[in-house]
């Protein structure tokens, strides 16, 4: 009998949803989070989802967006919003920029430079594992891989910017969904059957909160309060430095970069990389890779990465003179940071409302569609970029480290066959990299 009514009490509990969480409880959530979201997306997906959709049940995992500061505001309006990015962000910009000051002080290091040499081809394997793993699933349609190859010899061979591949993309993807909607419907729209879940704060069929709906004089006050704080630190930087100067153009370049994260981190590094190594030469291919490396390693979304690139440029261009560079890295590593994430900020709390009233509407999802799938094949080119620079150190011309490409294979094999998560990956190629340096030196 007991066990009969505990059955009864649990599915009762389950069947109501929770109570709204109190500013307390969300502030001390999105700070812990901000300190345990290691594992690049992935990893941090997966933590939210066990957390808020298994634990909390403050959403519904198959439904509901995953990203912090979306669930924030809808919990606690601008205000939560606000908490939850910005404690998801300032705990990885401490760590990269500690870790970034260790990178160029001590970096040519054997113990340092052996357990990067470990990394860099493990980077390699990560970010083709990415690929692989969006392209997966937002590629169900030959019209997509179509799409997504074209993208890569677009800015592989042509070195065709990176925006301009998004707008031609979305565009294809908003022609296409008129003419052939069921190749650009969302990857998940033929999921007849949904799995259950325990009713949540959130859900699908709760109503829409009052501050989740569309308002013009409120969309028009959010975009006014974040143009004005775009503005004045880009103007104050331009005054400090003039518009050619260093910070000005990494704050200008960042907020370009912000503006055309379509796809996640991974989509908008092809972008990074071409305008920080290629453009300003802010720091060389092999230091990105670095970089990349260091923030698969922090917590954080792995975007922060902007961090390290603007870290190692404001220390190598000397921004405060030759007796301030850790200053100087720590200015140019916030203000990357600042015009990375402002945008962003920008969208959720603006374009909430819009988002939440056009859910399945192919007008909108098409073009996401299409973009989605070049950004498939702009990964796959990063990729490449990558393997080049770690397999060939000195160019292609040069001498090919097959030692860096064992390295690479088996974390290769680790991460699409045995589904070993990113963290152990790093870990062991670091380990490997660094024993092969030292017994080198013996």
């Amino acid at each position: 009998m007991n066990e009969v009514r505990d059955t009864i009490a649990n599915r009762a509990s389950e069947e109501a949803p929770p109570p709204l969480p109190t500013r307390t409880e969300a502030f001390r959530y999105w700070l812990r989070l901000g300190f345990i979201s290691f594992g690049g997306p992935a990893g941090q997906i997966a933590i939210m989802h066990r957390e808020l959709v298994d634990e909390n049940r403050w959403i519904p995992g198959p439904e509901a967006t995953q990203l912090a500061t979306y669930i924030g505001w809808l919990l606690h309006r601008t205000w939560g919003g606000l908490v939850a990015g910005i404690l998801f962000i300032l705990p990885s910009l401490a760590i990269l920029i500690a870790l970034s000051w260790l990178y160029v002080t001590y970096g040519s290091l054997p113990l340092v430079a052996g357990v990067l040499y470990g990394i860099k081809p493990a980077v390699v394997a990560i970010v083709l594992h990415a690929a692989w793993r969006i392209g997966t699933r937002a590629l169900k349609h030959p019209l997509l891989w179509l799409i997504a190859a074209a993208a890569f010899v677009a800015i592989f061979v042509f070195a065709v910017p990176f925006p301009l591949i998004v707008m031609t993309a979305g565009l294809l993807g908003a022609i296409g969904g008129r003419w052939t909607p069921a190749a650009f419907a969302p990857a998940d729209s033929d999921m007849k059957q949904r799995r259950a879940h325990p009713s949540a704060l959130i859900d699908d069929d709760t109503p829409t909160p009052p501050h989740a709906r569309y308002a013009r004089s409120r969309l028009l006050r959010i975009v006014g309060v974040f143009v004005l704080l775009w503005g004045a630190m880009l103007l104050a930087l331009t005054v400090q430095s003039g518009w050619n100067g260093a910070l000005t153009q990494m704050g200008w370049f960042f907020t370009k970069a912000a503006l055309v994260t379509f796809g996640g981190a991974y989509a908008v590094l092809p972008y990074v990389v071409q305008g920080a190594v290629e453009t300003f030469g802010w720091l060389t291919p092999p230091q990105m890779i670095d970089g990349l490396a260091l923030g698969e390693t922090t917590p954080g979304p792995l975007i922060m990465v902007v961090a390290f690139v603007g870290f190692v440029g404001g220390w190598a261009k000397q921004l405060l003179g030759a007796e301030h560079l850790f200053l100087a890295g720590a200015l140019a590593a916030s203000v990357a940071t600042w015009f990375t994430f402002l945008p962003s900020f920008l969208f959720i709390l603006a374009g909430g409302p819009l988002v939440e009233s056009t859910h399945g509407q192919m007008k909108f999802t098409a073009p996401l569609t299409g973009i989605t799938a070049a950004v498939v094949g702009v990964i796959v080119n990063l990729a490449v970029f990558f393997a080049v620079h770690v397999l060939w150190p000195a160019g292609v011309a040069g001498r090919f480290d097959v030692v860096s490409a064992l390295i690479g294979a088996a974390a290769g094999v680790a991460l699409f066959r045995h589904k070993v998560g990113v963290i152990p990956v790093i870990l062991a190629c670091a380990g490997a990299g660094l024993v092969l340096t030292l017994a080198r030196g013996a």
